[in-house]
C-alpha cells in the first residue's frame, strides 16, 4: 500500500469503528429491558427465515464461535424467544426457530429503535445513505472472505 491508500484505509476503518461503537451504544439503550444487541441480531435474522437453522450455521453467519452462539441461543431459549429442537434426520444436530414470543420481542425492539434510526438517516440524508450502502456491502463481502 502507498501512504495515500494507507491513510485512506486508516481513516475509513477509524470512521467505521467509531460509528459502530456509537450505533451499538444507542441501539443497546433502545432495546427492551434485558435484551442484548447480540440477541436482537439473532432474532432479527431468524424472523426473516422460513427454514430452521442449526447453531453451527448461525455461528457461521454471525462469524462467532459455536460457544458464543450457544451462549446467545441459551439466553434466547430461556427467555422463550426461540425453540431449539432435535434434528430428526441427524441426531447430532439441533434446529433453531424463532417463537411467536421472539417475533413479538423482535418487533418491539424494532419499534423502539425505528425513530432513532429514521432520525439518523434523515439527518445524514437519504441520498447519502443510499449511496453508502453499496460501499458498505462491498466491504462486508470482502471482509467475510477472509
Amino acid at each position: 500500500m502507498t501512504t495515500t491508500s494507507d491513510d485512506l484505509a486508516t481513516a475509513l476503518f477509524s470512521e467505521l469503528f467509531m460509528a459502530d461503537q456509537l450505533a451499538h451504544n444507542k441501539l443497546r439503550k433502545a432495546l427492551p429491558k434485558g435484551m442484548e444487541l447480540s440477541q436482537f441480531s439473532v432474532l432479527s435474522y431468524l424472523s426473516k427465515l422460513s427454514e430452521p437453522k442449526t447453531p453451527a450455521q448461525l455461528a457461521n453467519t454471525f462469524s462467532l464461535t459455536r460457544g458464543a452462539m450457544t451462549n446467545t441461543l441459551n439466553k434466547l431459549e430461556w427467555a422463550g424467544h426461540i425453540h431449539i429442537t432435535p434434528d430428526w434426520e441427524d441426531a447430532r444436530r439441533k434446529n433453531v426457530v424463532i417463537s411467536p414470543a421472539g417475533r413479538k420481542a423482535c418487533e418491539t425492539a424494532l419499534q423502539a429503535m425505528a425513530p432513532m434510526i429514521s432520525d439518523i438517516v434523515e439527518t445524514v440524508g437519504t441520498e447519502k445513505v443510499r449511496a453508502t450502502l453499496p460501499v458498505l456491502r462491498a466491504l462486508r463481502t470482502r471482509l467475510a472472505q477472509e
